[in-house]
């Protein structure tokens, strides 16, 4: 087995006449007039559940492209069975064997399932073309090549044998099955939950979000097809609270993998205490969560680059990016010039189906995200903030959000402080000689600290940020956008209320997944108790 390190998957820049854009073209079109049904999958079985619900292209929901079965309580605690009964095989299979499940998964993914799985990205999240290309391709091909390399990593860390013995450590699997609970936003981050821990020879029980179902079942596929056994990962849609409650009533409940909202993973972990005597052992919690995420501008920096990086950190996959910058504060100064560049850019930006590659935007998941962020730009107007360009919100056909800036008037604003999870920057414009009131506001501001950035050509102002906003984000970003990181590279993850902060991408996650043993072999043992000092 090719035991080379990883390197980071090309991303594909399908130009015109590229034999991507040629290849996601016929993807897309395969597509037309199709409506998969996605089934509960437990055990490899597939299963109806009680009921179904129709999914629909958030930029055209009139167009169905799914029927998603809901698992009732007897199909959730078939699922969680499964993965009870599966784990002694899977787990005592040797790491390499588990290993080469997902690498050929991510071969698959390079190859022939690359645009397969870009199409349902886009059809059922609403992501252009790049945006697909550099999640559910080149990040989640990353996801399982370099896990690989971190467990490899993991695994070879072991104790010093002194003379006369063996000393080992033995990375064992949690004792029970992991629970994944994957978010809509991402395909990558809705893979890597389950792989994750099934890499280390944990089971899964996978609740994918409703609004990505598409993609994630033709990943379940993909995995089944690269030599996944059945009930390692079984996946189960289904409404959130029975899923949950079933899964969570089990004793053998061993661990939570999250990415979602703040109140959903507080909830959570309200319930795994409530239950804690109840469990074989404490479970592991881990979870990201919402973000604020910021961009700070110094006077000393280039107008051009902050204005191009609050384009793109802001408005890329419709502001709906766990890293996205939602907040922004830029000196006098250089606002005007920042303005110009910003609002000069976003009329050029185009926005619709995502089947037509010229369309930098999409449209916002889904009927209940629409009007939430509709509501955050009514209520910004209402207060006396300024909407600097954008606004309009139009849900006639898709549900579509232009791309809005607001310049508000204090730097505890409602949408300066909330998450909004949508196409929408907030900017509050501070006095040049505010910088180091500034650094407090950001600190001071909402309870997240997922990722944030600043942008300066003066490094003492770049140390000043660095050192006064050390607890600001988990991933921080100098002169660059705070979205964007790659596996391997920018380990990503926050603290404070944006989660636990244990690093996917890198081996500080894969180390939650295991239990190790301490085993210690002596060659001759002992034949007398007495100690020399008896003598």
């Amino acid at each position: 087995m090719n035991q080379q390190a990883p390197i980071n998957e090309p991303v594909l820049a399908y130009a015109p006449n590229s034999p991507e854009r040629h290849g996601i073209l016929n993807a897309l079109e395969q597509h037309e007039g199709q409506v998969l049904d996605i089934p509960v999958v437990v055990a490899g079985r597939r299963m109806k559940g009680m009921s179904s619900q129709r999914l629909t292209a958030p930029h055209d929901h009139a167009r169905a492209i799914a029927t998603v079965h809901q698992a009732g309580v007897s199909d959730v605690q078939q699922a969680v069975d499964a993965a009870v009964a599966s784990q002694n095989a899977w787990a005592n299979m040797p790491f390499e064997s588990r290993a080469a499940v997902f690498l050929r998964a991510a071969d698959l993914l390079a190859g022939p399932w690359r645009q397969r799985l870009n199409a349902a990205t886009m059809l059922g999240q609403s992501k252009t073309v790049y945006q697909a290309e550099i999640d559910s391709a080149c990040e989640l091909i990353d996801f399982l090549r370099f896990n690989v390399a971190f467990a490899r990593d993991l695994q070879s860390q072991q104790p010093v044998s002194s003379a006369g013995m063996r000393n080992a450590l033995e990375y064992r699997p949690l004792e029970g099955f992991v629970y994944a609970v994957t978010p809509f936003n991402f395909t990558a981050i809705a893979g890597n939950l389950p792989c994750a821990p099934a890499l280390l020879g944990n089971t899964v029980v996978w609740k994918p979000a409703f609004t990505a179902s598409l993609s994630n079942y033709l990943f379940m596929q993909l995995l089944e097809e690269a030599g996944l056994p059945p009930g390692v990962i079984n996946f189960v849609p289904g409404a959130p609270a029975t899923v949950s409650e079933t899964v969570m009533a089990s004793p053998h409940f061993a661990g939570l993998h999250f990415t979602g909202s703040t109140e959903v993973f507080d909830s959570l972990w309200r319930q795994v205490a409530n239950r804690l005597p109840h469990y074989r052992s404490y479970p592991r919690l881990v979870g990201e969560t919402g973000g604020k995420d910021f961009v700070l501008a110094h006077p000393s920096a280039n107008a051009e680059t902050v204005a191009v990086a609050l384009l793109r950190g802001a408005f890329e996959y419709q502001g709906q990016k766990c890293s996205a910058a939602s907040r922004a504060y830029v000196p006098a100064s250089l606002w005007p010039k920042v303005k110009d560049r910003l609002v000069g850019d976003l009329t050029t930006v185009r926005m619709g189906d995502v089947a037509d590659l010229s369309n930098f935007m999409g449209a916002v998941i889904d009927r209940k995200a629409f009007d939430r962020i509709k509501g955050y730009i009514a209520g910004a107007q209402a207060a006396g903030h300024t909407v600097v360009t954008g606004g309009r919100c139009d849900d006639s056909r898709g549900y579509f959000v232009e791309p809005t800036v607001i310049e508000v008037n204090d730097p505890q604003a409602l949408t300066m402080r909330e998450e909004i999870f949508g196409p929408v920057l907030s900017v509050y414009v501070y006095a040049d000689a505010e910088w180091e009131d500034v650094l407090s506001t950001v600190d001071g501001t909402g309870p997240y600290a997922l990722t944030g950035a600043v942008f300066s050509q003066d490094r003492q102002a770049v140390e000043q940020a660095s050192a006064k906003l050390r607890f600001s984000a988990g991933n921080f970003y100098i002169n660059d956008k705070p979205t964007g990181a790659v596996v391997g590279q920018q380990p990503f993850g926050g603290g404070r209320r944006s989660g636990t902060n244990d690093k996917a991408g890198s081996v500080l996650n894969l180390q939650r997944w295991t239990s190790p043993r301490t085993v210690k072999e002596t060659w001759v043992p002992a034949t007398d108790y007495r100690y020399a000092h008896m003598s």
